[in-house]
């Protein structure tokens, strides 16, 4: 009887062992990825920078040379001020959307994947968009 003990248990003990995924794999992982989306941002965000602030330059001049024309400007400033300013992981593993550029008269779907992030929700500019001017009254809390 005590030979079948020690067979089961060591059946069990083996297949346990067997079937464990090592702690640490997860955090290497996490590590790399980590790492990658790190050293992605080091060129990404400059760059993202750069073209944004070269787009609201642009914006300002086409709403200078338009006389004032708010749809033009817009156009330009969605369009290079739009889009993701910082990569993450789960954008390089192509579970988030990365969107370099906005995409004018269209809802921005990075800003409406992160709304209540830190409480910042994207806002349109100027233009009719309500009663209000552009600011619309939200009830917070369900009340």
């Amino acid at each position: 009887m005590k030979g079948w003990r020690t067979i089961v248990g060591a059946l069990a003990f083996v297949t346990v062992v067997a079937s464990a995924r090592p702690a640490g794999a997860a955090v290497l992982d996490d590590a790399g990825w980590g790492m990658l989306t790190v050293l992605t941002n080091v060129v990404y965000m400059p760059v993202k920078l750069v073209y944004a602030t070269l787009g609201g330059l642009t914006g300002a001049c086409a709403l200078g040379l338009t006389g004032g024309d708010m749809q033009t400007a817009e156009s330009v400033w969605v369009t290079s001020m739009g889009g993701t300013y910082v990569v993450t992981p789960g954008m390089l593993r192509g579970e988030e959307v990365l969107a370099f550029t906005g995409t004018p008269g269209a809802p921005d779907t990075a800003a409406a994947d992160n709304r209540g992030v830190g409480g910042v929700e994207e806002q349109q500019l100027g233009g009719n968009h309500g009663a209000g001017g552009g600011v619309e009254e939200q009830q917070l809390g369900g009340s």
